[in-house]
């Protein structure tokens, strides 16, 4: 796969009650077949599916999902049920009940996704490791940090991520 269809498994992949996972439908899509073929071949297999390699999205879940990644809403041409997500071992397991050429390739990107992302995961913690030292060994880095972190805080504080309440906009 190219380093585009990489990138494209990267957006996929979202974080859910701390796990990484991926839609079901995101997944037939990359397999290119209809989710309900997925989802089939899954319950055929159930035993292979643990709730620590696939689980169902509860509603609160799957609204906050759809928020972010702005899909239309039940009953308007979306999808009717809440969707199944799977973890890295449920997609790993995925190979073995999708038998195809296409579903080995994309097992093998999105291995190779997941592992880049833990990569990047394990060098940050190594990189924050390193600032804590830091941080501790001189009460001169305390002050310098300690001035970086408030103004960061501030920054943060100041431009939010979501926007803020606007007024109602009409007559009065």
């Amino acid at each position: 796969m190219s380093k585009v269809n990489l990138d494209k498994i990267e957006k996929m992949i979202h974080v859910v009650r701390d796990q990484k996972v991926m839609l079901d439908s995101d997944l037939a899509q990359l397999y290119e077949v209809e989710t309900r073929y997925l989802n089939k071949a899954v319950k055929r297999n159930q035993k292979r599916f643990p709730c620590d390699f696939m689980f169902q999205l509860t509603l609160e879940e799957y609204e906050a999902l759809k928020f972010q990644i702005g899909t239309s809403k039940i009953g308007r041409g979306g999808r009717r049920k809440v969707p199944f997500v799977f973890t890295e071992n449920g997609i790993a397991m995925l190979s073995g009940v999708l038998n195809s050429d296409k579903a080995i390739s994309v097992n093998i990107s999105i291995m190779r996704t997941f592992t880049k992302l833990r990569s990047i995961l394990f060098s940050n913690e190594s990189l924050s490791e390193k600032i804590e030292k830091l941080e501790s060994d001189s009460s001169e880095m305390k002050k310098v940090f300690r001035v970086v972190f408030d103004r960061l805080f501030k920054l943060e504080s100041d431009s939010s991520a979501l926007p803020k309440k606007r007024g109602k906009i009409g007559l009065k």
